[in-house]
């Protein structure tokens, strides 16, 4: 029970992290962030929450849209670079405080 709450905290709860880590290598529309968090992660967020995050990091300015034909290409920006660097070295803190 508490492991599961504590995956979905760290996955879905969290899931701006993992849109932000699949953008960094490549832009891409959101259909195809979701199959990628699925293969690099394990887990496939709903369709309206992977939507709702990219609106929410497009208004933090964390990620930009453009559109290319008739799809929506998000794209990360170098603050929403930092912010996962933050978030990477955060849980790097943390682990390495549990295992003392």
């Amino acid at each position: 029970m508490h492991l599961k709450r504590l995956e979905k905290l760290n996955t879905k709860d969290c899931l701006w992290i993992y849109i932000l880590d699949i953008l960094k290598s490549k832009s891409m529309h959101a259909y195809v962030i979701r199959k990628e968090i699925q293969k690099k992660f394990g887990f496939r967020p709903g369709n309206v929450t992977a939507y709702r995050v990219l609106y929410n990091l497009k208004r933090a300015g964390l990620v930009t849209k453009t559109k290319e034909y008739r799809r929506v290409i998000y794209t990360i920006t170098p603050e929403g670079r930092q912010d996962l660097n933050k978030a990477i070295s955060f849980y790097k803190q943390r682990i390495r405080m549990l295992e003392k």
